[in-house]
């Protein structure tokens, strides 16, 4: 006897799951840094502003996570972390229209920005989505390839911010690399240590990562000194970029409980990533003032 078919979803209960699978508590990590690159650049409040910046808020974090929730589906499904901020383990009626739902909400603002743009940040957009489609998604699936997972995770926010320098024609200078290598450490540390507390589940899913390849202590250490190189780049930086180097001091103490971490207490590193999501609402407050400061010295 078969079984019934599944009581179909409703839509409320479709764009729910979306929501919560695209992070919302995240969204501003990727429209921050392109609507400030844009902005500072450009001076001005216009179209490709707009649309960028809501691109980078809502439809690219959907592709983002969304995949990475239709793909990570049996690990999530042994993750006692995932749901809410942590992400969604999402109902495995939704993995198709969580795929389509990225592409259809993303491509209009794709093909408006590679319009509005030039060839180069035509370029820079083309690979900021390869690396948030193939993050996830096979063949390639740069997620279960230790260090290049941290990498690509990285790429996922500091290229919004890449790209609104290049479509806003900024000129580029060794300070403004060292700003763009700092945000990429800060990346790189980032997505390390949130590895760390998904080791036993990743491994029960034979997954791959970096923290499971390095082991959990070794990744620790690895993010302490990825944070700390950022707060060092920061140094070089235009003036008040400097300040800024002490926004990296917050996750640096959040990180060195941990130091000593074991695989098999490897979970417990999910109260330091908690703090660590609302550390970034902090540090994005400093930035805030720095650049604001930065806008009238230049100005």
């Amino acid at each position: 006897m078969s079984s019934p078919a599944p009581t179909p979803l409703s839509p409320a209960q479709v764009v729910s799951q979306l929501f919560v699978s695209s992070r919302p508590i995240s969204w501003i990590n990727t429209a921050y840094p392109f609507a400030a690159a844009y902005l500072l650049v450009a001076r001005e409040v216009d179209l490709i502003f707009v649309i960028g910046t809501v691109f980078f808020l809502i439809p690219y974090n959907l592709a983002m996570y969304g995949i990475n929730d239709v793909f990570d589906y049996e690990s999530d499904m042994r993750n006692p972390r995932k749901g809410g901020a942590h992400g969604a383990v999402l109902d495995r009626r939704m993995h198709t229209i969580t795929l389509v739902s990225a592409a259809v909400v993303s491509l209009p603002f794709v093909v408006f920005l590679l319009i509005s743009g030039s060839l180069e940040s035509g370029i820079v957009l083309v690979l900021s989505m390869f690396f948030v489609v193939f993050y996830s998604a096979p063949p390639l699936r740069l997620k279960e390839r230790p260090f290049a997972d941290s990498l690509t995770s990285s790429i996922h926010f500091f290229s919004p911010a890449v790209f609104g320098l290049v479509i806003a024609g900024a000129t580029w200078t060794w300070q403004l690399f060292a700003l763009l290598g700092s945000f990429a450490l800060w990346g790189i540390a980032s997505h390390a240590f949130g590895a760390v507390q998904d080791v036993i589940a990743d491994r029960e899913a034979g997954i791959s990562s970096i923290a499971t390849a390095q082991g959990a202590r070794w990744t620790v250490w690895f993010a302490l000194s990825c944070y700390s190189a950022a707060g060092v780049l920061m140094l070089f930086t235009m003036w008040p970029g400097p300040l800024a180097a002490i926004a990296a001091l917050p996750y640096l103490a959040t990180l060195w409980p941990y130091r000593s971490i074991t695989d098999e207490t490897a979970d417990t590193a999910t109260r330091g990533w908690d703090r660590f999501l609302w550390l970034n609402q902090v540090a994005g407050f400093v930035v805030t003032l720095l650049l604001i400061w930065w806008w009238f010295l230049t100005a």
